[in-house]
C-alpha cells in the first residue's frame, strides 16, 4: 500500500482517529512531522457499536466542524480509513 519509508498519513484518505479522549472523522489534507491537517472534520461523541459504525460509517452523535482541524500526531492512539465521511450534525 505504502512504502515503510512514507508517512502512514497520505493527503486525501478519509480517517477516523481516535485520540486519548475524542474521536474525529475528516479528510487529511495537510500531513506535517507533528500535525495532520483535516478538513470535512467532525467530532463523533458517540460511535455506537464500533464495528458497525466502521461498517456503515453511520455514528450515533456527529458536531461537525466548520472550518479545518489541526491535529497533533502525538495524541493519536489509532487511526483508520472509512469509506463514507459524515457531514451532517447528529
Amino acid at each position: 500500500m505504502f512504502e515503510t519509508t512514507q508517512s502512514a498519513y497520505q493527503v486525501g484518505a478519509q480517517l477516523l482517529i481516535r485520540t486519548a479522549t475524542v474521536y474525529l472523522t475528516g479528510r487529511v489534507t495537510a500531513v506535517f512531522p507533528n500535525e495532520l491537517v483535516l478538513d470535512d472534520a467532525c467530532w463523533i461523541p458517540d460511535t455506537g457499536r464500533f464495528s458497525n459504525a466502521l461498517k456503515s460509517c453511520d455514528f450515533n452523535e456527529v458536531e461537525p466542524f466548520h472550518n479545518p482541524v489541526i491535529v497533533n500526531r502525538g495524541g493519536i492512539i489509532d487511526a483508520t480509513y472509512i469509506d463514507t465521511l459524515p457531514t451532517a450534525q447528529k
